[in-house]
């Protein structure tokens, strides 16, 4: 900056205008930047808004999907206790399908060698047993006849040992019975839960689906917020700049009207000095005087009233 003191009052005066001018000129660019980052601004308050609308609906989604999956693996907690219900069941029936076999085929050789009921055995048996002790028999037909109740007491055993079996089997088949039952109910209750796991896993599924989808939405948002703040730093940059030399030419500003005023002053005062001595020249030459001349004499102490 020149030295202010050595400038003429029309060098000073076309300095104030020059710095009005920068200063004008400055302070629209400034105002221009303001308001093409307000238009920015606005733009992103309401992309924002959107974001931010779409990560709570996000949020919202993702709990409800957690919430879905907490229900589902309750229930397939549950599938799995009654699958194990359902393993002990099996392995109980099983051994009862053994044992049933066993006892059939027990029960069937012993029919074979019963080869009749127990009724008609024992009917036969009881008769030839009182022949063998009451009838008057030879004695070769009584041997032959003690050989047969022998062989009808065996077959008699027989029957009975069978006929044992066969209530134990049918035993059996009424637990075997029970165990299927309850493997059936099992598999219902399997079944209803099952198809209410699902039922779930498909929210939660779509719960997720959606959090993706609102994700990408507001990713694509926020990718926009951040184009714009990238094309608005060139006019950020601009701001800080653009202050700092309105700043300085207000300053400068100031230095050289003040030495304006300060040259106004001066003359302001040379130009009293020289009405001061006018107006003393016209009193004491003529006596006569204008009420400005009166007013100069008077600020000077020439005249007292």
């Amino acid at each position: 900056m020149d030295n202010v003191t050595s400038l003429s009052e029309k060098e000073l005066k076309n300095k104030v205008n020059d710095i009005r001018t920068q200063l004008n000129q400055n302070e629209r660019s400034l105002r221009s930047a303001f308001n093409e980052l307000k238009m920015h601004r606005t733009n992103v308050d309401e992309i924002k808004q959107k974001r931010d609308d779409l990560n709570s609906q996000v949020r919202t989604n993702v709990s409800k999907a957690q919430e879905f999956k907490k229900k589902r693996d309750a229930i397939n907690e549950q599938i799995a206790q009654l699958k194990e219900k359902r393993d002990e069941l099996k392995t109980e029936s099983d051994d009862r399908s053994n044992t049933i076999t066993n006892l059939k085929n027990k029960r069937d050789n012993l029919n074979q060698v019963s080869k009749g009921s127990v009724e008609s055995l024992s009917r036969a048996y009881q008769e030839e047993l009182d022949t063998f002790l009451n009838a008057d028999i030879p004695l070769k037909h009584e041997i032959d006849l003690f050989d047969k109740i022998r062989e009808l007491g065996q077959r008699l055993e027989a029957a009975l040992n069978a006929d044992n079996l066969h209530e134990k089997l049918v035993e059996t088949y009424e637990s075997s019975k029970e165990i299927y039952d309850k493997n059936s109910d099992i598999n219902s209750q399997i079944q209803t839960l099952a198809d209410e796991s699902q039922h779930h896993h498909v929210q939660m599924i779509e719960a997720y689906r959606t959090a993706d989808q609102l994700r990408k939405e507001a990713d694509t948002y926020h990718s926009q917020i951040k184009e714009i703040y990238a094309a608005t730093e060139p006019i950020r940059s601009k701001i800080d700049p653009l202050k700092e030399a309105i700043e300085n030419l207000r300053k400068e500003l100031d230095i050289y009207l003040e030495q304006l005023n300060n040259i106004k002053l001066e003359k302001d005062k040379i130009k009293m000095k020289e009405k001061h001595t006018q107006a003393k020249e016209k009193f004491e030459n003529s006596g006569k005087m204008s009420l400005e001349d009166l007013k100069v004499l008077m600020e000077k102490g020439d005249i007292k009233l």
